[in-house]
This record gives C-alpha cells, structure tokens and sequence, in this order.
C-alpha cells in the first residue's frame, strides 16, 4: 500500500536500491523504511536546515567536520524513529485518514512491536553518535529523546501538538552549539524559539489537510484550534518568525547575504499564503513542502554571508 503523501521520487530510489534485496523479504523491508519515511523525505529536510544553521552560525564558518557529519546522520536517525513512535502512537488513528491509512502498522504490514524495536534501535544508533561529541551534548541529548518520544501522544492532550514538534525537530540547535562550542549561548536559544515558530507553521500547514478527519476521529492540532482564522495566524507567525531570524542575524553579524536570503523566504512565504487561499488540500500539502526551500534559503544566507 502506498501512503497518499509519499514522493513519486524518493519511492523510485528505494526501489532501485532494493533491486537486489532478496524478493521474499523486499516487501517487509520496504514496509520498514514507510514506517521511517524514507519514501517522504521532506520531514528530514525540514530538520536538518535548523541543525545546519546551528553549526554554521556555531562555527561561525564551515563547521568541523566530526559534528557536521555526526548532525547529519543524527538528523536522519531521530527523525525516523519519531516517526516509527508516531506511527505506533497513530495506530488506531490512521487508519480512519485517507491520508495515512497506507501506512505500515496502519495497514497491517508492521505489528506495533516491530516499530517499537525500530524506535528503540534508532535511539540506540543517535546515542552511539552523540557519545562522540562531549558532555553537555550528551546531557541534552536525553531531553531531545525525551521529546521525540513525547511528541505524537500530544495530539490526544493539547490543540497544540505542533509547538512540542517544534521543540522536537529544534532540539539540535542547543546540542549543535554545544558540540561546537562546548557552550549554548543566547543566540542558539533565539534560534531555537525561532524554529519553534517555523515548525508551527509548516506543520499547521500539513494538518489543515486532514483537519476534517481529524475531527471525526478526536484528533487534536493547531489546524483545528485556529478554524477559519488559520490563513490569518498563519501569516503572523510567519512575520514572527523572520523578526526572530532578523534578530538572529544581527546578533551573528551576518552581511548582506543572509538578509538577501531573509527577503527571499518572506517572499516564499507569500507564495504559500497565495496557493492557500482557498484551503484546497492539495496546496496545503504544496505549501507544507515548499517549506523545504525557506530552509535552504536561509541556510544559504548564512554560509555565504559567513564566507564573505
């Protein structure tokens, strides 16, 4: 089964690579790496621009190479294992989505106890990562699991799932700065608060596309808690959001790229609130995605107003 939100692209990587998995065990495979979204890669994406802006503005130039690459598989790793505990979270909601009801436990291709290993496997790998960077990365290392795990139960809670995702995918930020710097100053905090606001956003964005059946099966978000003063909240954010990056660079003394780079997500921005004006699913699910291009905009701005 193919969830309805999964990438044409990514699914035809995954299956060049699995040509030749053996042809018994191929389907369960590929159920695995579902459960891990590697056939949406999007979601790892949106994680790892707020890590790679860390590091740059940490290093405050090209960052080592033992953190870069360490942050990045981390990304990957703790974003799957999010996943895999928000599937066994979701797995008596999904099925009532026409969204996710192709999704591994969903559908009967993973039990609840295999995605519960898988999660507990990719915590195991995150950790043998951050055991190479120093003591405070490891000490806030539990807090960032801690809110992975914490994430997909919210949404049965609070009408605000998305401010712990956000809380979630930015907990990179402070460890980012601590492996650099051995220290989090106030600008990684601003830069986490800042992400929390994107990631409210972005995924606001994605919930407004199962907001009715969300509501049928007591699923609680901020689509839901906004109603039809979402496009209206949504562009407040935004603006909050790129005051908070604006306050980032000028407290990293960042040239005129990255506000070059500023200027074009708030343009980004724009778009989204355009091809979301008549909250048509489809362009709610687009402009969640684009959200992809914010990221690696800013990043740009950062790297090349940090080399000048």
């Amino acid at each position: 089964m193919r969830p309805a939100d999964a990438s044409t692209t990514a699914e035809k990587v995954l299956a060049f690579l699995l040509r030749g998995a053996p042809a018994a065990r191929r389907d369960k495979i590929y159920a695995f790496l579902q459960l891990t979204r590697m056939d949406r890669p999007i979601g790892a994406l949106l994680l790892l621009w707020p890590t790679w802006w860390a590091l740059w503005l940490a290093a405050k130039d090209f960052p080592p190479m033992g953190p870069l690459v360490i942050f990045t598989l981390g990304v990957f790793a703790m974003r799957s294992a999010g996943c895999a505990i928000n599937d066994y979270a979701d797995r008596k909601l999904d099925p009532q989505v026409a969204r996710t009801a192709g999704r591994p436990i969903a559908s009967g291709r993973i039990t609840p106890k295999e995605a519960l290993v898988a999660f507990a496997a990719l915590l195991v790998f995150s950790f043998v990562l951050v055991l190479f960077t120093n003591t405070l990365t490891i000490l806030l290392s539990f807090a960032g699991a801690g809110l992975a795990a914490l994430y997909p139960f919210t949404k049965r809670y609070t009408n605000l799932p998305q401010v712990v995702l956000g809380a979630a995918f930015g907990w990179s930020i402070p460890m980012a700065f601590a492996a650099v710097t051995n220290n989090v100053p106030p600008v990684a905090w601003l830069l986490f608060i800042a992400n929390i606001l994107w990631s409210v956003i972005y995924d606001t964005e994605y919930a407004m596309v199962d907001r009715e059946e969300d509501l049928k099966a007591g699923a609680k978000s901020t689509a839901i808690l906004f109603a039809d003063a979402d496009l209206v909240i949504i562009g407040v954010l935004m603006g909050t959001f790129l005051l908070a990056m604006l306050l980032v660079g000028t407290r990293s003394a960042l040239g005129w790229p990255y506000w070059a780079a500023l200027a074009v997500a708030a343009g980004l921005f724009g778009y989204q609130q355009w091809i979301m004006r008549d909250r048509a699913r489809d362009a709610c699910l687009t402009a969640f995605r684009h959200n992809n291009w914010v990221g690696l905009a800013l990043w740009v701005g950062i790297v090349v107003a940090l080399a000048l």
